[in-house]
């Protein structure tokens, strides 16, 4: 595999680059606000520890799909490349379209706010200032990356193992330090009903969201037919291991109506232990936490806006890359602006149900596409899916069920996604009838 491909990019990731964008792109700020609102939707703890390991299993084969599909196509845009071979130019463009609208904007505008919320918290900052702060912060992350992706890996590394240290003191203070029960853990809370697992899962899956990041970054990753399937496999399982210990923690310091009643878990176990100054370090992490998931969110999604200039399926300036640097700074300064604007229009729970439903819809049919690529290649990919085709279709029956759930349950906010999809059918029109000779892909199979 050279190390330039086609499309301009330099092959400078490292397999431990991939594995710490992976848990990056997961690990944001929903593990440390959504176990609460989950709790609220189960009646025990045992019911939401299954539903958080539940949605890990069921991330755990979306990932495994999506190896597949970056060992057979290794480059820049991830599911804007797999649905364009598969299904044709509309429907990477409609990808694309809400990508940039709605997917990856709205993901890293929501954690933004949760970024600003606690970093507003720490310095005694008033609420008028957490818009501000969001911007500011999602400003910042995109001109780290303005200079080159291997800064930007560096720093997202740094992240990363910033997080996971936040974690793992918040874990060994709910186990260890706070001298819960830990038969606790499992009890039944008879005061709450069961609501189902669509209610319980929405909070948790977006906790989970973010494990196609790494695979729009695939045209930068070196020996990635190797490191795509190893990254997403390792990187979902210490994810899903983090969050069963994480919400362990939770139980065994507050209970399971005090997680259901807790708007802030990882705040309230910390100052059980150690009082104010707890809750202040845990809130410290927690931001450091939330920057890296804004960091790499933004990243991924310029490259998929850099390939789409670069088809002419959106404007040409956002095909250009920095000559030295070699990275898609118009798209990426397109997308982060887009992210500023919704950090400062709307609040957390908007942008939360916004981002979440039009995530997992674009991820289920994006793993429809192996079906498309078994059936042209016979010859196989150095990395295929075990469990074929049951798996992929347990991921796509699953998320379906829950698409469809959720456009019932929240009509609004599903609908906004639906009709920012529907009105890019005729913007691609009007496109290909403004710019005919632009359809062409840059990159072949």
């Amino acid at each position: 595999m050279s190390d330039t491909p086609a499309s301009g990019y330099m092959r400078r990731l490292t397999s431990w680059d991939a594995a710490m964008i992976v848990v990056g792109g997961i690990i944001g700020g929903g593990i440390f606000l959504n176990p609460g609102i989950a709790a609220q939707r189960t009646e025990s703890g045992l019911a939401l520890l299954l539903v958080w390991v539940g949605a890990g299993v069921l991330t755990l084969i979306g990932a495994l799909c999506y190896a597949e599909l970056g060992a057979r196509r290794p480059h820049a845009g991830g599911s804007y490349v797999y649905l364009r071979e598969a299904f044709g130019s509309l429907a990477g463009f409609l990808f694309g379209w809400t990508m940039l609208l709605v997917i990856y904007s709205g993901s890293a505008a929501a954690v933004a706010t949760i970024f600003a919320s606690y970093a507003s918290g720490v310095f005694g900052l008033p609420p008028g200032t957490i818009k501000p702060l969001a911007a500011g912060a999602l400003v910042f992350v995109a001109g780290i990356n303005l200079f080159g992706l291997k800064l930007g890996a560096q720093v997202q590394n740094l992240f990363t193992l910033l997080k996971l240290l936040a974690v793992a003191v918040l874990v060994v203070c709910g186990l260890f330090l706070a001298g819960a029960d830990g038969a606790g853990v499992l009890a039944s809370d008879p005061a709450r009903g069961n609501v189902g697992f669509i209610g319980a899962a929405l909070p948790v899956l977006f906790a989970y969201s973010g494990f196609t990041y790494l695979n729009n970054l695939a045209g930068e990753v070196r020996e990635p037919q190797r490191t795509l399937p190893r990254a997403l496999f390792f990187g979902m399982l210490a994810v899903i291991v983090v969050y069963a210990l994480v919400n362990v923690a939770y139980l065994a310091v507050l209970g399971h109506d005090g997680l259901a009643r807790s708007n802030t878990p990882a705040a309230d176990v910390m100052s059980r232990v150690f009082g104010p100054i707890g809750a202040k370090v845990i809130a410290i992490g927690i931001a450091v936490s939330t920057l890296g998931f804004c960091n790499i969110t933004l990243v991924a999604g310029a490259r998929v806006l850099q390939v789409m200039g670069d088809d002419g399926l959106f404007f040409r300036n956002v095909a250009r890359l920095h000559p030295r640097h070699r990275t898609p700074n118009v798209a990426l300064l397109l997308l982060s602006g887009w992210a500023v604007f919704l950090a400062m229009a709307f609040n957390f729970g908007q942008l939360l149900d916004y981002a979440t439903f039009g995530d997992w819809l674009a991820c289920a049919v994006g793993v429809v596409t192996i079906f498309w690529y078994r059936s042209r290649d016979k010859g196989g990919a150095d990395f295929r899916v075990p469990g074929y085709p049951v798996l992929p279709l347990i991921f796509v029956g699953v998320v379906g069920w829950i698409v469809v759930a959720t456009l019932l349950a929240k009509p609004i906010q599903a609908c906004i996604v639906l009709a920012v999809m529907a009105v890019g059918i005729p913007v691609f029109h009007v496109w290909r009838r403004m710019f005919p000779a632009s359809a062409l892909p840059s990159q072949s199979p």
